[in-house]
């Protein structure tokens, strides 16, 4: 791949956005992205994602520059739609994927964050959608997605300004889950990543699967659907692992069947 790279430590994929200098999400990086959940889909050995950019930025927005080569609406629809696309596979990813967000995720970069499971940042991160600003709107889901995380009072002030918040801002609106100091925020996201690498494969990818019910209006779809994704994962071998090592109280050592 051109701009991201990888490596595996203890069941957790840790991926390098590598762009410079800006880590602008260009389409051949969001390509980039798509290619490394077809690497770790099935890959046992990899329980967690986690995402974060080399240099200065998590990715500072789109390349603009990809933008002038375009010259129909329609080309600009089929641009918006394949990282839609991609975001969403990245969003119900059978695995966790996690963001940690150092210098700036803006524009398509904040919406490439926003398809993650979790996002951590760094105090001093600056999150926003700036597309407004240039006559234009987000257009890789920021303006579905943005709303469910801070409301849709907070993401029309996010968008309407352009303005950027903080990353302890972001915590405080929903939008991130903790913020960290800059030399502590990798450290502690793979923390906190390989804690989640212990927990069940098949319970993960169900809960995954639940969280996506959750976001639609009917409540009691989505019981009925937790119904009975308790009682497939109740039968397998990780959950009589489970509840036979919380009986014997030790750690339990989960296999995915």
């Amino acid at each position: 791949m051109e701009f991201l790279s990888w490596k595996v430590e203890d069941n957790v994929a840790i991926a390098t956005i590598s762009r410079p200098p800006a880590n602008a999400l260009s389409q051949g990086l969001i390509q980039d992205v798509n290619g490394l959940l077809d690497f770790v889909e099935n890959d046992e050995s990899v329980r967690v994602v986690v995402i974060h950019g080399e240099g200065r930025f998590f990715s500072a927005g789109a390349d603009i520059k990809e933008f002038t080569s375009v010259q129909s609406g329609e080309e600009f629809t089929a641009l918006a739609k394949n990282g839609q696309d991609v975001f969403e596979r990245l969003e119900n990813f059978s695995k966790p994927v996690i963001a940690a967000i150092h210098g700036a995720a803006l524009g398509g970069g904040l919406e490439l964050a926003m398809g993650c499971h979790m996002r951590f940042v760094t105090e001093n991160a600056k999150l926003g959608l700036p597309e407004l600003s240039l006559g234009l709107i987000p257009g890789f889901a920021g303006t579905q997605r943005l709303p469910r995380y801070v409301g849709v009072a907070k993401a029309a002030e996010m968008m309407f300004t352009s303005d950027p918040i903080s990353g302890a801002e972001a915590v405080e609106w929903g939008l991130a889950n903790r913020a960290f100091s800059d030399e502590n925020l990798l450290p502690e996201t793979l923390a906190i990543a390989k804690k989640i690498a212990k927990k069940s494969p098949i319970a993960l990818r169900a809960a995954i699967q639940m969280l996506q019910f959750s976001k639609t209006p009917s409540f009691y779809d989505g019981v009925a659907a937790e119904a009975k994704s308790f009682g497939e994962v109740f039968v397998s071998s990780d959950a009589k692992e489970g509840i036979q090592a919380f009986i014997e109280k030790r750690e339990p050592v989960f296999t995915g069947k």
